[in-house]
């Protein structure tokens, strides 16, 4: 077998650097030693993996297929390291994504409980949109995605995860519900409405969108925040109405500044997901991870 772990180390440092000059740096070899491993292994493979922009090496079509299993392979190599090395010492390094309200109101805690049952692990965690997580899962920057819209990518294997309940919101006092009729809004009064979304690409958004347009048709006014956060706040101080999950709002609910809108509206609620590319293989921290998480073993059986 003329295929090295070295060979496929360095390559994954190529693709992540974009440069040869990069990856050298990155793993503290000549740039020569970088460009003649590259040569060794396209040579093995008997194909090019990037395509020469400029002075940018961008993964060709080759180069996006061995990725992932350039990856699955220095992950399994890396948990041999891991898992026969003595001590606590080893080192752990968890890559995860999340989306907003998930990484937000849902992660601290999450991590809080895995950190005390994994003292040694390392954990890295990014948090954008749903997409920005599929996005990092696909290409591998992040072991495991969570994320609270669906997944509409064939590369990613999908775990359910849990329920959210999402909830329409408005003001106290905002005019509207003074128009209610029989305690409830109907589709015509949420129709009129200025409803505060997230931006496209949000999972909340995705949900929303699907939850309210059949019954709507149409929004007649929308405005676009970057944030659960700010949405809850502008929708406090008057600014019109949205709909978010439950963990989102509840505070202040409580401290009054909010309410739950009472509408001829079906219940709202959405699937919370764990995802991760389908030729990954987990580790066992990552498994031991997602078990936290609440993912039934049979689950995580390897692909």
């Amino acid at each position: 077998m003329r295929l090295t772990l070295r060979q496929l180390q360095l390559f994954h440092a190529i693709a992540e650097t974009h440069s040869t000059t990069a990856a050298a740096e990155r793993v503290a070899l000549s740039q020569s030693a970088i460009s003649s491993a590259l040569g060794e292994l396209e040579g093995v493979l008997d194909v090019q993996l990037f395509d020469r922009i400029g002075k940018r090496l961008m993964l060709n079509d080759n180069g996006r297929m061995l990725m992932p299993m350039a990856r699955a392979l220095l992950d399994a190599a890396e948990e041999i390291e891991q898992n026969f090395q003595a001590g606590e010492a080893a080192s752990i390094h968890l890559r995860l994504a999340a989306s907003t309200t998930i990484g937000n109101y849902l992660m601290p805690s999450l991590l809080a409980g895995f950190q005390r049952a994994w003292p040694q692990a390392r954990v890295e965690l990014q948090i954008g949109n749903t997409q920005d997580v599929m996005a990092q899962a696909v290409s591998l920057a992040a072991d495991l995605g969570l994320i609270e819209g669906p997944c509409h990518d064939a590369d990613l294997m999908v775990l359910p995860w849990m329920d959210d309940e999402m909830v329409v919101v408005a003001a106290p006092r905002h005019p509207l519900l003074t128009q209610a009729e029989g305690g409830r809004l109907g589709v015509r009064q949420l129709r009129q409405a200025r409803w505060l979304l997230r931006e496209p690409g949000s999972g909340t958004r995705e949900t929303v969108e699907h939850a309210l347009l059949p019954h709507l048709h149409q929004l007649s006014e929308v405005m676009t925040l970057g944030s659960s956060e700010a949405i809850k706040n502008a929708v406090a101080e008057g600014m019109g109405l949205s709909c978010l999950s439950l963990c989102v709002v509840q505070d202040l609910i409580r401290a009054k500044r909010l309410v739950v809108v009472s509408s001829t509206l079906p219940r709202i609620t959405r699937r919370f997901s764990l995802v991760h590319h389908r030729r990954k293989a987990l580790s066992g921290p990552l498994r031991a991870f997602a078990r936290h998480c609440g993912i039934a073993a049979e689950q995580l059986q390897r692909p």
